[in-house]
C-alpha cells in the first residue's frame, strides 16, 4: 500500500440544494441543506483513502464542534490525524449552492485553515516518509511552498492542485512533479482559455501538467510531446462540488502504484465520474471496489 500525505484545508461545507441558483439581489428556497465534511485537503485525502492508499492528513481544525466532526469523519474514511491540530477558533466553512444541474457556487470562510502558514514539528518527517504530496491553495502560500520544500528535499513527488487560482512563486513551481489545474484555473494562470495553449505555457515552469476538462474528460502534457486528450465516462451530474478533489487523489493513488499516466488518467476519471453521480463532497467519493468496477466496465 502507497502512502499519501496531504497538507491542505479541512472545512464544513454548508450545503444548499436549489433548482437555480440565486442571482446577486435575490432570493430563493431551497429543497435541502446539509453539513458534509469537505475542503479540498480534506476532500483530496479522504478520495485517495477509499481509493486504496494509507493518507496522512497535515493541516488544522477549530476547537469547535465542526471540529470534532471533521476529524471524525477523516478518520473514519481511514485518514491518519495524528498530526492534525486542533486550534483555537471556529473551523474553516465553505457556504455551498448547487443547483439541478450540478453546478455549484462556493464561499469559502478558511477559520483555522487560516493559522497553517508553516510546517509544524513532525510535518517534515511525515512528509519524507510519504511516496506523494498533495497541496492546494486553501492554506497560506507560505505553508504550501515549506510543504514543496520539503518534499523536493526528500525526493517526494509533489502534485499540485492551484485552486483557488492565485499567482505562483517560481520557487513553488519549480518544487512541483505534477500540476493540476481545470480549465478555468489553468487559463488564469496563463491569461490562455485554449487548454492545449495554456498548458504548453504551464510547462515552462513545471515538468508536466493535467488540465481538468469536466465532462470533456483531461488534458495531459509533458516536455517534448504532444498533449493529450483522455476521454471521461459520460454520466449524468447530480453534483459536482468534490469532483476535482476526487479526479486528483484517485490519480495520485494510481501514479503511486506504478499506472501508467493514460491509465491513471481513465481510472481518476471513473472515480470522478461516480462522484458527480451523488450529493456532496467527501460523502460522494467512491471506495476502490467501485472505481475497480467502474473502469473496467
Amino acid at each position: 500500500m502507497t502512502h499519501i500525505a496531504v497538507l491542505g484545508s479541512i472545512n464544513m461545507d454548508l450545503v444548499a440544494y436549489v433548482e437555480k441558483a440565486p442571482r446577486r439581489g435575490e432570493t430563493v428556497t431551497g429543497r435541502e441543506f446539509r453539513t458534509i465534511p469537505g475542503g479540498k485537503g480534506a476532500n483530496q485525502a479522504i478520495a485517495a483513502a477509499r481509493a486504496g492508499a494509507r493518507v496522512s492528513m497535515v493541516g488544522a481544525v477549530g476547537n469547535d464542534g465542526f471540529g470534532t466532526q471533521l476529524r471524525s469523519a477523516l478518520e473514519h474514511s481511514g485518514v491518519d490525524t495524528d498530526l492534525l491540530q486542533t486550534v483555537d477558533g471556529p473551523s474553516g466553512t465553505a457556504h455551498i449552492v448547487v443547483d439541478d444541474e450540478g453546478g455549484n457556487a462556493i464561499v469559502v470562510i478558511p477559520g483555522a485553515n487560516g493559522t497553517v502558514d508553516h510546517l509544524a514539528a513532525g510535518d517534515e518527517g511525515l512528509i519524507a516518509s510519504a511516496d506523494a504530496l498533495l497541496l492546494q491553495l486553501e492554506i497560506p502560500l507560505t505553508a504550501v511552498l515549506g510543504g514543496a520544500r520539503a518534499a523536493r528535499a526528500h525526493g517526494v513527488r509533489t502534485i499540485l492542485t492551484p485552486a483557488p487560482a492565485r499567482p505562483l512563486p517560481d520557487e513553488l513551481l519549480a518544487s512541483v512533479d505534477l500540476l493540476v489545474p481545470n480549465e478555468h484555473e489553468a487559463a488564469g494562470l496563463t491569461g490562455r482559455t485554449d487548454p492545449r495553449e495554456a498548458a504548453t505555457a504551464l510547462l515552462e515552469h513545471v515538468p508536466e501538467v493535467v488540465i481538468t476538462l469536466g465532462a470533456a474528460g483531461s488534458l495531459h502534457a509533458v516536455r517534448g510531446a504532444e498533449p493529450v486528450t483522455v476521454p471521461a465516462p459520460r454520466v449524468t451530474a447530480v453534483d459536482s462540488t468534490g469532483a476535482g478533489d476526487t479526479f486528483v487523489g484517485a490519480l495520485a493513488v494510481a501514479l503511486t502504484e506504478g499506472r501508467p499516466m493514460p491509465d491513471a488518467l481513465r481510472w481518476a476519471a471513473a472515480a470522478a465520474a461516480l462522484s458527480v453521480q451523488r450529493e456532496g463532497a467527501s460523502a460522494s467519493m467512491p471506495y476502490r471496489t467501485e472505481i475497480e468496477n467502474r473502469y473496467t466496465s
